[in-house]
């Protein structure tokens, strides 16, 4: 039986919502092992003259422990 966690990070792109949680999956692995999978829990985005500057996520990560 596998032991799992989960974390919520927020991350942020100027391109797009899908590459926010690319951000957010690719910084998370720099310290945790074994992701399992990514549940996008809120978006956002900042808006500067009527353009949108930055995508927002709020990232459940889901991981396994390990002994």
């Amino acid at each position: 039986m596998a032991v799992l966690k989960v974390i919520e990070i927020m991350a942020s792109s100027p391109k797009s919502w899908e590459d926010a949680t690319i951000i957010a999956v690719k910084t998370a692995g720099e310290t945790l092992k074994g992701i399992r999978s990514v549940y996008i829990h809120h978006m956002n985005a900042l808006v500067k003259n009527n353009k949108i500057t930055e995508f927002r996520v709020n990232a459940k990560i889901t991981f396994e422990v390990r002994n």
